[in-house]
């Protein structure tokens, strides 16, 4: 395959609390074989950012969007647009690209069912995917999208691969704290860094 083909957008949130679910939607990304294309995978602070997720867009025949921390939870707090604004541009560019962006495809997350309909009712036709927070559901869902989407088949089952993630958790704090990781550093490693370890540990 090529590398567009291979290549697949995250859109998501970038804060602490959203890593829990983060980190193993990128080890199972890595662990089917396919490339993910995020933001955070460099930091240039003369780049502007849009111009870049709009790079990343293209390059991506797939894209994942999670929507689930579009809502507000505490008072005065404003919904959180970017994840929705992405998806937009994401969308754009499959409905007009003249080039090939009708052949990407999207999945599209939420923390619970039909929630996001409150925020962006025009997608209500869609096929969403809810994940409740938790990363072994997360991973099924993942799993399966590919199979059903993507058309790969012959893939290992959901909880071969939540196995195969706790095994490389392992891998990756013992060999960081090998490398002078604090347990804090381990959790706030750069993302191209914890890809490149995902990498490793798949080559061994």
């Amino acid at each position: 395959m090529t590398t567009f083909e291979r290549s697949v957008f995250i859109n998501c949130p970038f804060d602490s609390k959203y890593y829990f679910l983060l980190k193993p939607l990128l080890f199972t990304i890595v662990d089917l074989g396919f490339n993910p294309k995020i933001a955070l995978e460099r930091s240039d602070s003369c780049e502007n950012r849009i111009t870049k997720i709009e790079e990343l867009i293209k390059e991506s025949k797939y894209s994942i969007h999670d929507l689930s921390r579009i809502r507000s939870v505490k008072k005065n707090e404003i919904y959180r647009m970017n994840m929705p604004f992405e998806l937009g541009i994401d969308y754009g560019c499959r409905k007009y690209s003249i080039d090939k962006g009708t052949e990407k495809r999207q999945l599209i997350l939420e923390k619970e069912p039909y929630t996001y309909k409150v925020a962006l009712s025009d997608i209500s036709g869609f096929d969403i995917k809810s994940h409740n927070d938790d990363p072994i559901i997360l991973i099924r869902v993942l799993r399966d999208w590919f199979v059903e989407t993507v058309g790969i088949r012959g893939l290992k089952g959901p909880t071969e691969i939540w196995n195969r993630y706790t095994d490389f958790l392992y891998y990756l704090t013992v060999s960081s704290l090998k490398k002078g990781f604090s347990s804090d550093d381990i959790d706030l490693m750069p993302v191209v860094e914890y890809l490149e370890v995902i990498n490793e540990w798949k080559i061994n």
